[in-house]
């Protein structure tokens, strides 16, 4: 049976997209048909993480959202590009980065109510195991429809004074969505903070799982998102963690 599961943060620079990403690689290791769906459509960019050329790009979500084709003809097999010897297949859907584009749909918006339609007929094209969204940063139409429609909500925070309060909010309306299951991420932690006082810490905070404390990494930052970090690294700590978080993600 598929999932869906919506990765989301509050505010921007938590890592989401990298761990959106990192974490769909660790499950098509696992032999899982993944699809992720770039719909920060206001600020796009997990294709880069997932190697593909912007310039590439044929068809996107706008053009799904703007009834130009079907979101499976928006589906990019990005598994090749990847690595050939993964046991499952990883497809991306990208937003556009066309400056054009994203005015228009901050200007004009869409029918938000496609992409739930668009997730469905996603999970059925491609027969997907599981499908990531990769949302946008705080609460607006869309990202709250991403909540409403997912199995799961994975919310990225920082251990930072501006990302707990606002981690609050997002808890709480997803809990009003009734969303079936949610767990949180620290991520980015200073290595000077006991992780197992602030998993105990957070958890207290919200009465919510915490399924992973990651810890800043100088190798991380310095790979600068030139791709995945689990496959360039498959030996590095933290590569480790986010395969333990992708277990947890696929249950």
């Amino acid at each position: 049976m598929s999932r869906v599961v919506a990765f989301h943060s509050f505010r921007g620079g938590t890592g989401k997209s990298n761990a959106t990403a990192n974490v769909a690689v660790a499950a098509a290791r696992r032999g899982l048909r993944v699809g992720v769906v770039d719909t920060d459509i206001q600020s796009p960019g997990i294709h880069v993480l997932l190697g593909v050329d912007q310039a590439s790009i044929t068809r996107s979500l706008n053009d799904y959202l703007w009834g130009r084709c079907a979101i499976a003809d928006a589906a990019i097999d990005v598994t090749e590009q990847l690595d050939p010897t993964l046991p499952g297949r990883v497809f991306l859907v990208p937003s556009s980065i066309d400056a054009g584009d994203i005015a228009r749909v901050m200007q004009d918006g869409y029918d938000v109510s496609l992409l739930h339609e668009g997730i469905g007929a996603l999970v059925a094209s491609l027969s997907l195991d599981l499908l990531l969204l990769d949302t946008h940063p705080g609460l607006n139409e869309e990202t709250l429809l991403s909540i409403a429609v997912s199995d799961t909500v994975a919310v990225l925070l920082r251990p930072d004074q501006q990302d707990y309060e606002g981690t609050s909010v997002t808890v709480s309306v997803a809990r009003k969505l009734q969303v079936p299951s949610m767990f949180l991420v620290v991520n980015k932690t200073p290595a000077v903070f006991d992780h197992a006082d602030v998993k105990r810490r957070v958890e207290s905070a919200y009465d919510c799982e915490v399924a992973a404390v990651l810890p800043h990494s100088d190798d991380l930052m310095a790979f600068s998102s030139r791709g995945v970090f689990v496959l360039d690294q498959p030996e590095h700590p933290v590569a480790a963690m986010y395969d333990a978080l992708a277990a947890r993600v696929v249950g």
